[in-house]
């Protein structure tokens, strides 16, 4: 047995110790989650330019803070996928692989709508070159970069909708997970793909967010504390390690 197959095998040596490292890095991304939406909370007032602007200047600290949070959230999401695709890839290496496409495509343009986000900070912030605008359309300019930023988001949800979806079928079919994580994830997917129509998401947004944190909150626990089951993992890595997927 050469060193790469003696590293690849210690590498594998413990799936329950992968799966709980997971669930941690899961659980990480949660908090920051969180943590980001609570700073925001309240800073950004539906339909109010005017309000919207003098609340990110008062709380400019709290604004950077939960921007930095939601960064933190995204880079430990691009973890959380790597993870699941080392985990999953006994199960099917194309689907787990497709998956993880979908999840950094998602990812990718979460992180690039920060920039939505962080740009009213730049236009509020009383740069010399701005005093050509009125105050009024400062405010105005930087709603609209926020609006932007909402509308990023719809999107990335559509590609973690296609993710969850994926991730629910190869749960399913791993049998060292209980398929009714997998099934669970494959409804919050499908949720998620309401957003491919903003009307029918936003009437169903508040089932669609208790369904979603339900399914990975439950994915991410079971992994916390359970694990996987050993024994059925085993059996599916050496099938693959047989079958040279």
């Amino acid at each position: 047995m050469g060193p790469s197959a003696i590293t690849e095998r210690n590498a594998e040596a413990s799936p329950r110790l992968k799966a709980r490292i997971t669930g941690v890095v899961y659980l990480l991304y949660f908090l920051t989650a969180v943590l980001g939406e609570f700073f925001m909370k309240g800073l950004v007032v539906s339909g109010g330019a005017a309000a919207t602007a003098n609340n990110i200047l008062a709380h400019q600290p709290l604004f950077r803070l939960g921007l930095a949070t939601g960064l933190i959230a995204t880079a430990c999401y691009v973890a959380v996928t790597a993870l699941f695709y080392d985990l999953f890839k006994h199960v099917n290496r194309s689907l787990s692989l497709l998956a993880a496409f979908f999840s950094l495509v998602g990812c990718a343009i979460l992180a690039f709508a920060s920039l939505f986000r962080i740009a009213p900070l730049v236009v509020l912030g009383g740069g010399q070159y701005l005093s050509a605008f009125k105050v009024e359309h400062l405010r105005a300019l930087a709603f609209l970069f926020l609006e932007l930023y909402g509308q990023a988001v719809n999107i990335c949800f559509v590609f973690f909708g296609v993710y969850c979806l994926l991730i629910g079928y190869l749960i399913f079919k791993s049998a060292f997970l209980p398929r009714i994580l997998g099934v669970l994830m494959a409804f919050a997917g499908l949720g998620w793909l309401t957003f491919l129509s903003p009307p029918l998401a936003n009437y169903l947004s508040p089932y669609i967010q208790v369904l979603g944190v339900f399914a990975e909150g439950s994915l991410m626990l079971w992994l916390l504390v359970m694990g996987v089951n050993v024994a059925k993992w085993e059996e599916k890595a050496s099938v693959w390690r047989v079958s040279g997927a």
